[in-house]
């Protein structure tokens, strides 16, 4: 049966769970919801992969997140407490795109897209840049060999991940991903558009208005939604820790932005997030 909804891009085995995941989780899939949990680095990703065989309607996806080419801030919600043994070794440590690691781990069945990759420009050097886009790359070349799709994260750097996504556009499948708390302009997502990609929008939509005429413009066959849980809670929560439950709150928000019913919304985006990921 299918669900009810589905936060395609969520983080339910980071360390900001640690003492209550199993609740978190069962809130979710007893309300009818699936979860995809979404790897940022090997650490995580392989949580990810864990996580999800421990539960039918919950799915992983594995790849380096852009921020973490580097050394970077320490993420207590992501990683641990730093120095107390509770970050368990996912130190954002500069990490190399290993394409033979993360195809290893691609390969599992509950992997069902590669990434968080992408660009992330929010703070960095010149020399990261080109380290990001070289990890991206590999990214993409490794979706395409596996014929899974993207989870592409993007800040601050759409035309430069349009320009490296048009340089694969021949190969790319006509599902090739989605691109994930979009926060581009109407013209960078119909570039996007054309090369066939989606978009998730999360808990930001309920109380950021700026959301709204994007929202009106991206047909919403190929809208998905999400929480980048224990990130950016929706306004019902807000300063609570976020988690998947709270993704209804998301649908409400965008029937209430089109002038639709709970329901078609729910329908509509579940039967998207099933397609682009080939969920079962």
């Amino acid at each position: 049966m299918s669900p009810k909804l589905i936060d395609v891009h969520t983080h339910t085995h980071f360390a900001a769970y640690n003492e209550d995941r199993d609740a978190v989780i069962r809130r979710a899939l007893d309300a009818g919801m699936w979860i995809i949990n979404v790897g940022t680095q090997k650490d995580t990703s392989q949580d990810a992969i864990d996580t999800a065989h421990k539960y039918e309607g919950v799915f992983a996806t594995v790849g380096l997140h852009p921020i973490h080419s580097e050394k970077s801030f320490h993420d207590a919600q992501e990683l641990g407490i730093e120095g107390t043994g509770e970050d368990k070794g996912f130190l954002s440590r500069g990490e190399d795109f290993d394409r033979k690691y993360y195809k290893k781990l691609a390969k599992d069945p509950k992997v069902v897209a590669i990434g968080e990759c992408g660009l992330d420009y929010y703070r960095l050097t010149e020399e990261t840049k080109a380290k990001q886009a070289e990890a991206f790359k590999n990214h993409i070349e490794l979706s395409i060999e596996i014929n899974k799709p993207l989870m592409i994260h993007c800040r601050n750097a759409f035309g430069d991940l349009i320009a490296i996504l048009q340089e694969h556009r021949s190969l790319l499948s006509n599902k090739p991903g989605v691109c994930h708390f979009f926060t581009g302009s109407e013209e960078e997502a119909k570039q996007l558009m054309d090369l066939g990609f989606s978009f998730s929008f999360g808990g930001a939509i309920t109380f950021a208005r700026e959301y709204e005429k994007l929202i009106k413009f991206i047909p919403l066959d190929r809208i998905l939604l999400e929480t980048d849980a224990p990130y950016v809670a929706p306004q019902a929560y807000r300063g609570k820790r976020n988690e998947p439950l709270y993704v209804e709150e998301v649908a409400k928000k965008i029937g209430r932005i089109l002038n639709k019913d709970f329901e078609e919304i729910a329908k509509t985006t579940t039967e998207n997030a099933i397609r682009v990921f080939n969920l079962k």
